[in-house]
């Protein structure tokens, strides 16, 4: 069923400390395929909530047709805690495909999906035949399932015809064209520079002639001062206005530049570290009460391990990496020689190890109650904290960019020699994915990591795979 456009007229987000966007027009007609884009804490998801009419901080007027029917699925999917968050997503794109839509609204739907269930939704997408509206960081969806962007991206909102792969290639163009043109503009400048040295050298005997014949009573003039005044007068003039363009030139490359590189410092000296066993399980099952969920799990993890740990959705991954931290609600059998708790650090998609009433600061002085301040801002600026603003800023007042590098930082600040990951490049924009993986590849301890991401599980120097498959752990590679 086909729905008149929807129209999206001088939206705005803005806080006292920032702003997201502003005076952001569109109109969205029957079967738009969009993608909303950009880094974390820009409004993607408070921007798609006010398509589809929730009340929200973003001002403006939005004009939703009475023939529009939504299907939603947002990104924190609420449910049964014994369901994985791919069950729960299921249940949730079920209950939005159910009242067969026009409008299908989706936020981050490949968070929790493994490549099967991924692949299966991309399909799925392909063929929708409605509107579709999704923010995303998946480069499988932005490149298959959307032929429109929209990139929030310093204070507005950029409107991109084509897939990611295209709008990369279109912004290494811009940015390709503006550093040739900086380059010629500087070679102007020096030109200029060497054409008034000659000019003024050429003056300056003038002068000396010039006054040479005055002294002789020959002629009193002085042409040649005001030759060379005004050749400087000229140089000055084209100066400026080279300034000028090149200061403009260096905004809008300002605009495209690469993302900033985090340079992570450790607490734990990688050259310190002894090849020792940190962790040994054997003959091992593990579940819930009354339901096991794995058996034969056998797995010693050393110093220097770098392992992923994959598998199905459901299929106990999480459970696993709860029985290492010694969850009490998880029962094991077997042997099991764990680490001290202080030595083992966990990392999830929520960072639900933050405190949400503490600042940045708060947390890392906790952490670390002996550094003098200097060196806490010093240490929240290597992973990119830099305002006041930003470090004073609560946990609860963060975007999923700023909280994953706070967590980074508190690593680097009190590093354990095991560092346990579940899923965390959920939820990140390309950028914040990139810190994470430039922290991780200086990490000098061993670490499990759950992930359906192959590319970061490269990025990161990721050594030994085990799967979990038939209700057992097994070694693949």
């Amino acid at each position: 069923m086909h729905h008149s456009p929807i129209l999206l007229k001088d939206l705005s987000l803005c806080f006292s400390h920032k702003t997201c966007f502003e005076g952001f027009s569109a109109t969205v007609p029957y079967g738009s395929k969009i993608a909303i884009i950009g880094q974390n804490g820009q409004g993607k998801s408070t921007l798609l909530n006010c398509v589809q009419g929730l009340k929200t901080l973003i001002t403006g007027v939005v004009n939703i047709p009475q023939d529009i029917c939504l299907g939603v699925v947002p990104q924190i999917i609420e449910g049964i805690t014994t369901l994985s968050g791919a069950e729960r997503f299921h249940q949730a794109l079920t209950r939005a495909l159910s009242v067969n839509p026009n409008v299908l609204l989706l936020d981050e739907p490949t968070n929790h999906l493994d490549t099967q269930n991924r692949a299966a939704l991309l399909r799925m997408l392909r063929s929708f035949d409605g509107t579709l509206i999704l923010v995303t960081h998946d480069p499988h969806l932005l490149n298959q399932c959307v032929d429109t962007l929209w990139h929030i991206d310093n204070g507005i909102i950029n409107i991109f015809t084509g897939n990611y792969t295209d709008y990369q290639r279109e912004l290494a163009q811009q940015r390709s064209c503006l550093e040739k043109e900086i380059g010629q503009l500087t070679q102007n400048k020096k030109q200029l520079h060497q054409a008034l040295m000659q000019e003024q050298v050429r003056a300056k005997k003038s002068r000396e002639k010039g006054q040479k014949s005055i002294t002789q009573r020959k002629w009193p003039t002085i042409v040649s001062n005001a030759k060379a005044n005004r050749a400087a007068n000229t140089a000055g003039v084209k100066r400026a206005q080279i300034a000028t363009k090149k200061q403009d030139c260096l905004n809008q490359l300002a605009e495209l530049s690469l993302p900033e590189i985090i340079k992570p410092s450790f607490s734990l000296d990688a050259a310190k570290i002894k090849d020792k066993c940190l962790l040994s399980i054997s003959n091992a099952s593990i579940g819930f009460q009354n339901k096991p969920l794995i058996q034969s799990v056998s797995l010693s993890v050393f110093s220097s391990s770098r392992i992923a740990l994959l598998g199905q959705n459901g299929c106990g991954k999480s459970t696993l990496m709860k029985a290492i931290l010694g969850r009490r609600d998880i029962i094991t059998t077997g042997y099991w020689q764990r680490p001290n708790a202080q030595e083992i650090g966990f990392l999830d998609q929520h960072y639900g190890t933050l405190e949400r009433d503490k600042t940045a600061l708060a947390c890392l002085q906790a952490l670390a109650p002996n550094w003098p301040y200097k060196a806490l801002r010093l240490h929240l600026t290597d992973f990119l904290f830099k305002k006041n603003e930003e470090v004073e800023a609560k946990v609860a007042q963060l975007s999923g960019g700023e909280k994953a590098r706070l967590s980074l930082a508190m690593i680097g600040a009190k590093t354990p020699p095991l560092l346990l990951l579940d899923e965390i490049t959920n939820n990140l924009d390309m950028q914040t994915k990139e810190h994470v993986i430039q922290v991780l590849q200086s990490y000098p301890g061993a670490m499990i990591v759950i992930s359906h991401d192959e590319a970061f599980l490269k990025a990161i120097n990721i050594t030994e795979y085990y799967i979990i498959q038939h209700n057992s752990l097994v070694n693949v590679r």
